[in-house]
């Protein structure tokens, strides 16, 4: 018993150590695990193509794997512009979302039935010395060249990755201490990219679907920034349960902010909804399945733990890093019970 308590409480220093180190280096930190995740994009992708009838079984690895990386680039170039754009349309079109805000404060007021509708100044000291949209649109004109910042240094990443992927075996055999013990490591690290490369790569597939009939139904409705929110929500895809969630509050805010029209939002997030459902109860579980076999209250947790460390990043990686840590504990006789409890059947 007092081996077992020792080992807990190793164990739980261990841990808070470790989440100490990952939030204090999580500027460092997070590019690195952006560069792996897209890795893994990349290789599931490839693993996907060599799938395809005909064509696929017959093309060899290092064209799948061109393939998949110019695709990715491509989607990454798109991004980045569709961000730039926006941000340089918000900009021009702040005045009016200022003056259609408070259209809006005013029709509320009309509608409770306020004495004295509230003016600009009123608002402005009340409330909006706080949500200041000009503000808003220097600060996301920053994030955008931030995150093109960011993409260069997670895609020189990749490129490393990629070159230096090929003597990891090699590496390996060199580490373990035994021929045993390298097919082992082999084995489990074989498993975690094949698990966590299909989900991310069907992740990723599911994304684009979902942005794709979003900016559909936002281009038909007459939404500005369209294929910015339907980027949006494709990337949202990545985040559970909460992803969602944004995904239609977001734009069909801004739609009550463009149309200044209740019944128009309210149209927008049925359909918005109803594609959201599509994908979380056809789409997603048939395309998906039970891939990374983890319990939907731990993705749930981890999703707080990772963004509380990483914050909105965390957020987008905190499902294949806990299924990567599951995947390794399961392999050693001492955590193996944690792993059970982890998963989402049992079975690991």
């Amino acid at each position: 018993m007092n081996e077992r308590f020792r080992a807990v409480v190793h164990g739980t220093v261990f841990a808070v150590l470790v989440g100490w180190v990952l939030y204090v280096a999580r500027d460092i930190l997070v590019p690195v695990a952006f560069g792996v995740m897209a890795l893994y994009v990349v290789l599931g992708s490839a693993r996907l193509l060599a799938k395809v009838p005909l064509l696929g079984p017959a093309a060899p690895e290092w064209l799948r794997l061109t393939l998949a990386t110019l695709v990715i680039a491509g989607a990454l170039v798109l991004l980045v512009g569709v961000a730039t754009d926006s941000v340089d349309r918000l900009l021009q079109r702040v005045p009016q979302y200022q003056a259609q805000l408070v259209a809006l404060v005013q029709q509320g007021a009309a509608v409770l039935d306020i004495e004295s509708e509230p003016s600009w100044d009123s608002i402005r000291q009340a409330v909006m010395a706080q949500v200041n949209l000009q503000r808003l649109a220097g600060s996301t004109l920053g994030w955008a060249a931030s995150l093109v910042g960011t993409l260069v240094v997670v895609a020189l990443y990749v490129a490393f990755l990629l070159v230096e992927r090929r003597h990891f075996d090699a590496k390996i055999e060199r580490l373990a201490p035994g021929p045993e013990r390298a097919a082992r490591i082999r084995r489990v690290v074989g498993d975690i990219n094949r698990r966590i490369g299909t989900y991310l790569a069907l992740k990723t597939l599911l994304g684009v679907l979902l942005g794709l009939a979003s900016w559909i139904i936002l281009a038909a409705m007459g939404v500005e920034l369209a294929p910015f929110w339907a980027l949006l929500v494709g990337l949202l895809n990545y985040v559970p349960y909460v992803g969602s969630i944004l995904g239609v509050a977001l734009p069909a805010l801004f739609a009550l902010l463009q149309f200044g029209d209740l019944k128009t939002a309210l149209a927008l997030t049925g359909l918005l909804s109803l594609v959201q459902f599509l994908n979380g109860h056809l789409l997603d579980p048939y395309l998906m399945g039970s891939s990374l076999n983890l319990s939907p209250f731990v993705i749930l947790v981890s999703l707080t733990v990772w963004t509380a460390l990483w914050g909105l990043p965390g957020a987008f990686l905190a499902v294949p890093l806990t299924a990567s840590i599951v995947m390794v504990l399961a392999q050693f006789a001492g955590s193996r019970p944690i792993a059970v409890l982890l998963s989402k059947k049992g079975e690991v």
